[in-house]
């Protein structure tokens, strides 16, 4: 025997009620809120895509300043620790300067950012960004240099330490023979990014009142070759460098010299012998 209980409409209704009220329909800006970050969420899985994979046409749609812009420094990756052409080498960015001390110019010795850099990260479990920070700008730096010409190279050995010297490089690189020469825009980029970064490391070590010029020395030095890694007397190759010559200080605007001093001159002072 079965029994069969009908709901009435004013049950149905009362029902519906107290459903509405555990569950609230989402107001307005809420689904404003969720929609912008379903669209941000959307934009970085796809910046992140255009970044790490083979350049193509599909890079020029956000435009590569604008992804460049996005990307570095906090999101830059990089997989090149994967097969078929592995990181095999290190970067070092070293710096020196020219300071003004009890009224004469004295040149210092070479500093190694990226020594400093490197000890923020070693045996850290919550290593900083600006642990990489000087090994990436020596990537691209030498990346640059290697797609010059013999003449171009030299040019970039020179001492360029007046007003307007990247003006002046430009115009050096114009001048020279030839009508083949390989485009110096890409270098002059990475010049301009590197020279302001060892601006930094020089005002944070002798002071931005001391600075009177800068130099910086990239290198790479690659690691045994795979077949000798088994060979006890194994020797890693010869470091290959950069040439440059002395530069004027660059600040970017907005850059803070007391925060990157901060947090670079007290890793220095701690990794002192």
């Amino acid at each position: 025997m079965s029994t069969t209980v009908e709901s009435s409409p004013e049950a149905d209704v009362s029902v519906s009620s107290e459903t509405a009220a555990v569950h609230p329909r989402p107001t307005w800006w809420v689904k404003l809120i969720a929609f912008a970050a379903c669209l941000l969420t959307l934009w970085h899985i796809s910046a992140s895509f255009l970044w790490i994979a083979p350049y193509s046409a599909l890079r020029e749609i956000p435009t590569q300043e604008v992804l460049v812009g996005y990307m570095l420094p906090m999101f830059g990756q990089s997989w090149s620790v994967f097969a078929p052409e592995p990181i095999n080498g290190d970067y070092h960015f070293n710096v020196r300067a020219v300071i003004e001390k009890d009224g004469e110019e004295v040149e210092t010795g070479w500093v190694s950012a990226t020594d400093v850099e490197l000890s923020m990260i070693r045996y850290n479990l919550f290593p900083p960004r600006a642990g990489i920070q000087s090994s990436e700008v020596a990537s691209g730096q030498m990346n640059a240099y290697n797609k010059l010409n013999a003449d171009q190279q030299a040019v970039v050995g020179l001492d360029f330490a007046k007003e307007g010297w990247e003006e002046w490089m430009v115009r050096s690189f114009e001048e020279l023979p030839g009508d083949e020469n390989p485009s110096t825009t890409a270098y002059m980029a990475e010049e301009h990014l590197s020279t302001a970064y060892a601006t930094q490391v020089a005002y944070a070590i002798w002071g931005a009142d001391a600075v009177v010029k800068v130099q910086y020395r990239v290198s790479r030095q690659n690691v045994i070759p795979y077949k000798d890694r088994n060979d006890p007397s194994a020797q890693r190759p010869d470091p290959t460098f950069s040439t440059t010559g002395w530069r004027l200080p660059v600040e970017e605007e907005g850059q803070s010299r007391e925060n990157f001093a901060n947090t670079f001159r007290g890793q220095f002072e701690r990794i002192q012998p």
